[in-house]
């Protein structure tokens, strides 16, 4: 019996042009599941900081609470003018909050690294990547029904609880939990390939949706094997994460320099990828400069507050805000994370079943990129060199909260850290060390690497990419002398875009603010070309087997949420 809401269909899957090419059902077996760590730039020197100076690095790009103005213990958002789609000069009217969290899906399908430590010097070529390097969804699949049959109900993965957005039902569903009965105060661990993807209530059902895109395949052709289902949804994946993501992230023009027979729309062997950069002597690997440093641009497109849906209209109480919540901007919305559960979306736990996602206020679908108010998709803040408060108190490196009693204040909100010398809960303090710790040269170095002029100290700042506020903005050197012509790669790449775009936005009559921002040239082509460089080097990829390929109705991540929700 099919669960209620979902049609069993005999709909013929979508194949590669021609009817499919020999070898493009067959999925890599190994025995090994990880991969190795490894450098870009291997030749270049690393650079060194006082801690000292990572530690004042790291609190100046964390940004102040947002607070009301009549009484500044109480915390507030912008709020959703019924007329405007941007709603807040930090936001990024070019890039949708829901690419943060597909970023963060990305990273943790291709990379873990448990071993490494914040507090001393890592070798990344002893280190080990417990993921494959490869965008082949293992972070969702494990090791496949067969080993972890906990997972899959046949050919399908088991579900959780239905979700609803207040009271209407949807077709999304929670991950399944386990609860240990003997402890009912204790967590409901997700089981799942990867526990990072349930870290946070967004990440958690954009996990589920892929579940979900994988039961729907499977409801379209039953016949069809695993394997078979498991390759369509990869193949899927991997498209998006190029034509829709990698453009969005780093621009079209990038994607189009590294795979120009896109642009060309020509065979490939007309046009091979052409890697400046990203160059496996061998097997694939994962590079420093990419996941300690370039790919964690996401973490300041991370907005402190969202609406699941449009339905959820409470605050300190779940059902109901008051007047003075409503003119503060926070009804029926959720700081990314609070020390207060109610009013986080704090992960690694169960969350209220009414708080299910409409994804149309995260992706563009059916237009919800140019509607207004609280209908519209919520954009994500821009990449610059500020991350947002809640980010400075991460809920794995806090204490939990004391108890507390509504008004909730900005105080109550806020976690304590566990260990703020060995292991601070702050973010960007924490990308900051771990870039040290790997050994990772400075910005300037790679910028030269590549060809380019770096970025002059002048111009290296610290605050939010607002036109406004760009002249006042902190230099980087005043935040510590020692960055002298030697800034953080990931910094870096953070600078880099905010002052590429601020070339762009000051020249621009009145809504300068609104001008789209994707990564620099340093970063973007970091990213760019690892992502690529990773699907190339797999011959079970879509870009080896078939790579003009193309999704018969899917062409964004919103296309494929929407039809695995269907």
């Amino acid at each position: 019996m099919p669960r209620p809401g979902v049609s069993i269909t005999t709909k013929k899957r979508p194949s590669a042009h021609g009817g499919g090419i020999r070898g493009d059902k067959f999925t890599a077996e190994s025995s090994l599941f990880v991969g190795r760590f490894g450098r870009i730039f291997r030749s270049l020197p690393p650079a060194e900081w006082p801690t000292e100076a990572l530690n004042a690095l790291g609190v100046e790009m964390t940004s102040k609470p947002e607070v009301d103005a009549n009484n500044p213990t109480l915390p507030s958002a912008s709020k959703e003018d019924p007329k405007k789609h941007i709603q807040d000069d930090e936001e990024n009217s070019g890039i949708p909050a829901g690419y943060t969290y597909l970023g963060q899906f990305i990273d943790h399908d291709i990379t873990f690294d448990p071993a490494s430590s914040l507090q001393q010097k890592n070798d990344p070529n002893a280190l080990v990547d417990f993921r494959t390097p490869r965008l082949d969804l293992d972070s969702v699949y494990g090791r496949g029904p067969d080993d972890q049959p906990y997972m899959y109900n046949g050919n399908k993965f088991r579900l959780g609880r239905p979700l609803m957005e207040l009271d209407q039902a949807t077709n999304s569903r929670d991950l399944p939990r386990f609860h240990d009965e003997q402890d009912p105060m204790g967590p409901r661990r997700a089981l799942i390939g990867d526990k990072r993807n349930d870290e946070n209530v967004i990440i958690s059902q954009l996990h589920s949706a892929m579940m979900q895109f994988h039961n729907k395949l499977v409801d379209e052709d039953p016949a069809a094997s695993f394997r078979d289902i498991q390759q369509q949804v990869r193949w899927h994946y991997q498209w998006v994460v190029v034509n829709d993501f990698l453009v969005k992230i780093c621009g079209k023009k990038v994607v189009n320099e590294i795979l120009p027979h896109l642009d060309k729309n020509e065979p490939i062997w007309k046009n091979l990828p052409k890697f400046a950069f990203y160059h496996p002597h061998e097997d694939a690997f994962m590079p420093v400069e990419f996941s300690v440093a370039a790919y964690r641009f996401g973490h300041s497109m991370v907005r402190p507050i969202y609406r699941l849906n449009t339905r959820l209209n409470g605050g300190d109480n779940p059902l109901q805000a008051s007047p003075d919540e409503v003119a503060r901007g926070l009804d029926g919305r959720f700081f990314i994370f609070a020390g207060v559960q109610q009013r986080g979306l704090n992960g690694f736990d169960a969350f209220p079943e009414q708080w299910a996602i409409d994804w149309s206020l995260y992706f563009d679908i059916n237009g919800s990129n140019t509607k207004l108010g609280k209908l519209r998709a919520q954009p994500s803040y821009k990449i610059d060199t500020s991350l947002v408060n809640p980010l400075g108190f991460l809920p794995e490196f806090s204490l939990p909260a004391a108890p507390s009693n509504p008004p909730l204040t900005v105080e109550d909100l806020q976690a304590k850290p566990k260990d703020s010398v060995n292991s601070p809960s702050n973010l960007a303090t924490r990308n900051l060390l771990r870039g040290r710790s790997m050994c990772l040269p400075s910005g300037q170095d790679v910028a030269r690497a590549m060809g380019l002029t770096p970025i002059a100290d002048d111009n290296l700042r610290v605050g939010k990419a607002q036109v406004a506020d760009w002249a006042t903005n902190t230099r980087l050197t005043a935040v510590h002398p020692s960055f002298a012509e030697k800034a953080p790669l990931w910094y870096y790449v953070l600078a880099e875009a905010q002052y590429e775009w601020i070339q762009k936005a000051q020249s621009i009559t009145g809504k300068g603010n609104e001008e789209p921002l994707h990564l620099g040239t340093v970063g973007g082509r970091i990213v760019a070309e690892t992502l690529i460089g990773l699907l190339w080097a797999d011959g079970h990829s879509y870009l080896q087997q078939a790579p003009n390929w193309k999704p018969a109705t899917i062409r964004t991540m919103g296309d494929l949420i929407t039809k695995a929700l269907s």
